[in-house]
């Protein structure tokens, strides 16, 4: 993967964060977390052909639609990134982000790595994290604690697990989820440092730079 150039940004725009990792790798709690942390940051709400399970809100976890209006916010280019996962369609708004964005918030989209492939096309200076398990074995320890899926769907997610972390050299950081706390705070400074890049801070720190740089009189 080529190094990600520092790209310069208008004064105010928020930083674009993709979080990718494999099914039972704890992304949604890390982000979850992150966000209780850092009120800058904001979630992406992605839409979803996927049934509601028990306990996700509509609006909040996902925004639920059936596939004939998936479908039409294809074909009206609505979606930022797309993709199938397990028989399911997922979409990231478009609109959504670019508003949140301009508002000068941080936003995360927690998508696959076909998503994030798309995201890059489009934006080349968004930040992408992959998240992985400490281990093979942790990684099926914690699909089966769920309790959700039995043990054929179990198998055919750690197969799907391996492929997308083959995928890993396609993002700019690798945070291992073993202990949350250190998980937690690697995603932290990841977001800090970025916010700190200097095509960044010399949009929102322009006045200052020009302060600094005037000749005395």
């Amino acid at each position: 993967m080529s190094e990600r150039p520092d790209f310069p940004s208008a004064p105010g725009l928020g930083l674009m964060l993709i979080v990718s990792a494999p099914s039972g790798a704890g992304k949604t709690s890390l982000v979850t977390a992150l966000l209780e942390r850092d009120p800058r940051l904001v979630v992406s709400v992605s839409h979803t052909t996927r049934p509601r399970r028990p306990k996700e809100r509509d609006g909040v976890n996902y925004h639920f639609v059936d596939a004939g209006r998936f479908h039409a916010m294809i074909d009206a280019d609505e979606f930022l990134e797309h993709a199938e996962v397990f028989g399911n369609r997922y979409g990231t708004s478009a609109a959504a982000v670019d508003r949140e964005r301009r508002a000068g918030r941080d936003v995360i989209l927690e998508i696959d790595f076909q998503g994030a492939a798309q995201v890059r096309q489009r934006y080349p200076d968004a930040v992408s994290i992959f998240i992985l398990p400490p281990s093979t074995a942790a990684l099926a320890s914690r699909l089966t604690g769920r309790g959700e899926d039995d043990d054929q769907v179990i198998r055919h997610r750690l197969d799907k697990a391996r492929w997308e972390m083959s995928h890993y050299g396609d993002y700019d950081y690798l945070v291992v989820n073993d202990e949350f706390e250190h998980a937690l705070a690697d995603l932290g400074c990841i977001v800090r440092a970025e916010r700190l890049r200097r095509g960044r801070q010399e949009a929102d720190l322009a006045p200052l730079l020009q302060d600094l740089l005037r000749e005395s009189p």
